[in-house]
């Protein structure tokens, strides 16, 4: 359903962001995938295709206006066009409450997430309207209203204003036909939360299954969705089976919280 379409992905490494470019591939489109590492950018870009005919690799860090300029024109000079953006790099590595998190914190955490994700829209949007619009998928979470078991205030409160960045971005690109959505996930079975539920296992003397059942009891349906259920989600938005969707969040949760 992505045949024809250059999709970028923001944020690429060992989870979400692998996923979402894996499975724009499958669907048909070209990819170009960004990240800090270059080396480890270049690696997964030849995993992902090692024809190397669909996909293209451009470092970028997104506090960096110049380097996501970059991004967005290494998909024109490629594959001549720009239809998708999918923005998934964050810092979420900030934990605290708010007598824990110091003002630093806050303002990095304000800096990648919101600013970041504004740099890496403006960069975006003349290749998408040139395009004839486009789509520009953005990636909540949970924490926004549901706190985890470590408190991320700062995070939290990030991603919170990006959605109401989105809300405006609705209005200001909707006439030229870029939509702007959000995916908001819970939990994700990848990489990542496998090395967390590992440590916490190893570290309590409990096994890999409790900590697991501890963390989905609260999911109705009784699984924790892996990274590439996110992933499914997000490049449904990237599609024109989305074209008359915009403004919208849709959580990927198992049914943990519904709202």
């Amino acid at each position: 359903m992505l045949t024809g379409k250059t999709v970028v992905v923001c944020g690429v490494g060992p989870g979400l962001g692998r996923e979402v470019a894996r499975c724009a591939l499958r669907d048909g489109a070209r990819v170009v995938i960004g990240a800090r590492n270059a080396e480890k950018l270049a690696k997964l870009a030849a995993e992902l295709d090692p024809s190397g005919e669909r996909v293209a690799a451009c470092a970028v860090d997104i506090a960096d206006p110049d380097r996501c300029e970059a991004l967005m024109q290494t998909a024109v000079d490629r594959f001549g066009q720009l239809d998708a953006v999918v923005q998934v790099a964050a810092l979420d590595s900030l934990f605290g409450t708010l007598a824990s998190t110091s003002a630093e914190d806050w303002r990095q955490a304000l800096d990648v997430n919101v600013v970041g994700t504004a740099q890496i829209a403006r960069a975006a949007v003349p290749h998408l309207r040139a395009a004839g619009g486009g789509a520009l998928v953005l990636i909540g979470s949970q924490a926004m209203w549901l706190p985890p078991p470590a408190h991320q205030i700062a995070y939290a409160a990030a991603k919170g204003a990006l959605v109401s960045a989105m809300k405006h971005l609705v209005h200001e690109l909707g006439p030229d036909r870029i939509r702007v959505n959000m995916v908001i996930p819970t939990w994700m079975w990848g990489p990542p939360v496998e090395g967390y539920v590992k440590w916490q296992a190893e570290e309590r003397g409990v096994s890999v299954d409790e900590v697991l059942a501890e963390i989905t009891a609260s999911m109705p349906l009784g699984e924790m969705p892996a990274d590439e259920d996110v992933a499914e989600a997000i490049v449904f938005f990237c599609s024109d089976r989305a074209r008359m969707i915009t403004g919208e969040t849709l959580m990927v949760n198992a049914g943990q919280l519904v709202r």
